[in-house]
């Protein structure tokens, strides 16, 4: 198994990193803003203020505000999660092609099956 990557590789190896580190806490992060969007009990309130529409437009206009911030905070932190994860997506395909994998957001060579030997890419003693 090798156990050094090539110097030429160096800069762009350690900004990829960082850059799919930052990108795995800012899916991280999205995926708890969505799940925390999807428990809100706004819709709730929407739903009531919607029965007493029947009676008046105010709350016909309140309940269509309450509904909108609810699908609004939903879609957004959707998109959030959709970008980082085309982000992480294309750095994994980076790495695969320089024969590196992450588990979790520690790097590994790909042909190393037990996960024996991470990778610390800001290690000089790494690369020849």
């Amino acid at each position: 198994m090798e156990h050094t990557l090539s110097a030429s590789d160096k800069y762009e190896i350690q900004q990829n990193f960082r850059r799919y580190i930052r990108l795995k806490e800012r899916f991280d992060t999205a995926r708890g803003a969505y799940v925390t969007s999807r428990a809100s009990k706004v819709w709730v309130a929407g739903v009531v203020a919607l029965l007493f529409a029947l009676a008046s437009n105010f709350f016909l206009g309140v309940a269509t505000g309450l509904f909108a911030v609810y699908f609004y905070s939903m879609v957004r932190s959707w998109m959030q999660i959709s970008e980082s994860e085309e982000g992480v997506e294309e750095l994994d395909r980076w790495f695969s092609g320089k024969k590196l994998k992450f588990e979790g957001s520690i790097l590994y060579f790909s042909n190393d099956q037990l996960l024996e030997n991470p990778l610390d890419p800001f290690d000089e003693d790494c690369y020849q």
